[in-house]
């Protein structure tokens, strides 16, 4: 049995909640901080935003984008 086939069987054994719990804590732990990807999120919104005030990118209203999804949920 391997290390994570026993962290399995363990973790299998808690209440949802705990699993819950857990699932959280292990995905934080995969969103480490990286100042570089941050920077060039924001240089990409920069950009957007620049493009959009340019008449170069349109934008689609919330209410449009929640109505495509309830007409085709697939």
């Amino acid at each position: 049995m391997t290390n994570t086939d026993h962290i399995l069987k363990e973790a299998s054994a808690l209440s949802p909640f705990e699993k819950a719990q857990l699932i959280d804590q292990l995905i934080s732990t995969l969103d480490e901080p990286d100042k570089r990807m941050d920077e060039l999120w924001a240089k990409e919104a920069e950009n957007r935003i620049v493009a959009y005030d340019r008449g170069k990118l349109n934008s689609v209203s919330l209410e449009e984008v929640l109505q495509k999804y309830r007409q085709n949920p697939e």
